[in-house]
């Protein structure tokens, strides 16, 4: 006999033997049987039963259980009798996501006669005769083939805009062939249909971006503490974050993250922050990527992407002194799933962070539109003389345009925010008080 078995994730095939004066049945394999627990097995044959008996049969062997030492694999089990009787032992993790063996039950049949002969959590056992449960025969030369079939009912929710299930798709069609001559059963073939085809396409994704009030992300500040006041140099905690998805392989790529003057992300000059996902090489204080894993205790860790800022304010590329206003922080970002063919990460350059990022390489996702997300508040960055002297010294970086947007931009209404920097220019206060010093005839330290 040959069982063949094609299921949604994968196929199995085995060549089955009859008993007696025939060559036995393969054993099924060491993992088939290790997978039934003692509490789950059903008995393939009664006890007493030796193993080449029971292996025979295509069933599993456990010497040291007393009760059940004949047991059905974690598989599908067909049986053609030669006393004309269909036997089929069904495991529900014969597909992925696992049956619902209670939903299982032959194409055609009624009466009690047709229902199962045992049963428990995972499995289910039918037996019945040739004759019965809408069991059909076709005569081929001198064999007659039997042929029933098995299915599993599906619950299909249905709203307004249309249906779904999450139910796994099962069909099992047996065969018994049977020569006219003899009566003894020569071949067994079980099918299934193969799984639906996955359906991928673009829709909405929501994000949000917040500033955390410490290292470890413990907590995020509110509306109502906006502007949050730094220094220059000090660490802004990042986190960009997918909302209303509950898809655990869903994984947050940054593309491009950068600053400008204002609320509109094309607005010259910016200042790139992630360039392709990874720190930006031509910042002498680059960004720091901070790693999300399971330690983070989030239920969907890859739903959430982290960096470290070290604050700044922007320089007129002439007169290299410091410009005051708001800054701003942009991220353009995208979802990734997992398959063969995208693994959702990039190696960063060793230079830089020495690992790598749970991100997409950049040439992979040329062709598909990407959201806009936006700091939820703004940040007041302040400094003094000193640190205002040292900006004009260091920062005569040239601050080209960073992202060509064209058509890929797809602003996300939602959370809206600004990091504000002001700058105090204590040396202008200075001559300013000086001045007026010497006109009032008083002096000024």
């Amino acid at each position: 006999m040959t069982v063949q078995i094609e299921g949604p994730v994968a196929s199995y095939k085995e060549e089955l033997r009859c008993p007696n004066h025939l060559l036995a049945r393969d054993a099924p394999s060491p993992s088939v049987c290790s997978a039934v627990q003692s509490s789950a097995r059903l008995p393939c044959a009664a006890p007493p039963i030796t193993r080449g008996d029971c292996e025979e049969l295509g069933c599993c062997y456990q010497p040291g259980d007393r009760l059940t030492p004949c047991y059905y694999g974690d598989k599908v089990t067909a049986q053609c009798s030669p006393d004309g009787q269909f036997s089929v032992a069904i495991s529900r993790d014969v597909t992925m996501p696992p049956l619902d063996l209670s939903s299982v039950h032959l194409v055609s049949a009624h009466g009690s006669r047709c229902a199962p002969v045992s049963r428990n959590e995972d499995f289910v056992v039918y037996r019945f005769p040739l004759s019965a449960c809408g069991t059909t025969v076709q005569a081929s030369g001198d064999q007659r083939v039997y042929e029933n079939e098995l299915v599993a009912d599906r619950q299909v929710l249905t709203s307004r805009s249309g249906s779904i299930t999450r139910d796994s798709t099962f069909r099992l069609t047996i065969r018994c062939s049977y020569s006219a001559e003899d009566f003894l059963p020569v071949n067994v073939v079980v099918s299934t249909l193969p799984p639906p085809p996955p359906v991928v396409g673009q829709g909405p994704l929501a994000l949000e971006m917040r500033i955390a009030t410490d290292e470890h992300y413990s907590t995020y500040y509110a509306d109502r503490e906006y502007p949050v006041v730094k220094l220059l140099r000090d660490p802004v905690h990042v986190e960009v974050r997918i909302l209303q998805r509950m898809d655990p392989s869903l994984v947050l790529v940054l593309h491009q993250c950068w600053a400008t003057p204002s609320t509109n992300p094309l607005q010259q000059p910016e200042w790139p922050i992630l360039v392709d996902g990874c720190p930006y090489e031509g910042d002498n204080y680059q960004t720091q990527l901070v790693p999300v894993g399971e330690a983070s205790g989030l239920q969907f860790p890859s739903h959430h992407q982290r960096f470290i800022v070290s604050t700044f304010t922007f320089v007129d590329a002439t007169s290299q002194r410091a410009l005051s206003g708001p800054v701003y922080f942009h991220c353009s970002a995208s979802a990734c799933m997992p398959s063969g063919l995208e693994r959702c990460v990039v190696q960063c350059p060793t230079n830089l962070q020495g690992r790598t990022r749970r991100a997409s390489q950049s040439q992979a996702w040329g062709k598909e539109p990407l959201s806009l997300v936006t700091a939820e508040g703004p940040v007041d960055f302040r400094a003094g003389q000193e640190a205002e002297e040292d900006l004009v010294q260091e920062g005569s970086h040239g601050l080209g345009p960073l992202v060509e947007w064209g058509e890929v931009l797809v602003p996300l209404a939602g959370a809206v925010g600004a990091v504000a920097v002001a700058v105090v220019v204590a040396l202008g206060l200075r001559q300013r008080w000086g001045r007026r010093g010497r006109a009032t005839g008083t002096t000024s330290a």
